[in-house]
């Protein structure tokens, strides 16, 4: 019986590790079954036949037992909510961060620190501004946020947070002309106890 490549082999409805295959060695045939083939290629592969230069152990540093949480000894760690955690510094080539828009409802606008680190806001109506969900107490947090008057010009007022702590413990005034954009920057180190406000410019637009 000639040799049959596996790629020449007919797929059985089911299989199972009783089926039988015929393999040909040294032009003796011989019947093996599916669990012989595998407790064969178990036994005797190993990563360097897969042009793998890693170790078994090395490859399950990266292997993390269930999605979205903690284990110890791993490259990388997440917690439940999906922050990825390193022991050491990160040093990258580029560095991106998370925009989103966020709007207001009812005069109170929620800004959600979990969903980014730079953040806009279109003035519609006077508001109230609200941060919820910082990292906790221990973990610096800072984002920064972009105010734009509406492009009638209707100059609506923008009162910022009490935990906000500002320079001179005097909140700024937003730009009341159309479209005028004002950028602050926010930090806390408390989970949100106590946040310190800058203004990064003013009537830029």
């Amino acid at each position: 019986m000639a040799n049959i490549k596996i790629s020449q082999m007919t797929a059985a409805s089911s299989a199972s590790g009783a089926q039988e295959y015929e393999v040909n060695e040294s032009g003796t045939t011989k019947k093996v079954t599916g669990t012989q083939l595998s407790t064969f290629i178990r036994g005797n592969v190993v990563l360097g036949d897969l042009s793998v230069t890693a170790s078994a152990a090395e490859l399950n540093y990266n292997d993390i037992t269930t999605l979205g949480t903690s284990q110890a000894s791993k490259t990388v760690t997440a917690d439940a909510n999906g922050d990825v955690n390193l022991s050491e510094e990160l040093k990258a080539k580029s560095y991106n961060e998370t925009y989103a828009a966020v709007t207001s409802s009812g005069g109170a606008t929620t800004i959600n620190c979990e969903t980014g680190n730079a953040f806009s806001h279109v003035m519609t109506e006077a508001t109230t501004l609200a941060f919820s969900n910082p990292p906790a107490s221990g973990t610096a947090f800072i984002f920064s946020l972009e105010v734009i008057q509406d492009a009638s010009g209707s100059g609506f007022v923008l009162n910022f947070p009490t935990t906000v702590d500002w320079p001179s413990a005097t909140a700024p005034t937003v730009s009341a002309t159309a479209n005028a954009k004002d950028v602050y920057v926010f930090y806390t180190r408390d989970g949100g106890t106590n946040w310190y406000g800058f203004t990064a410019g003013q009537a830029l637009g």
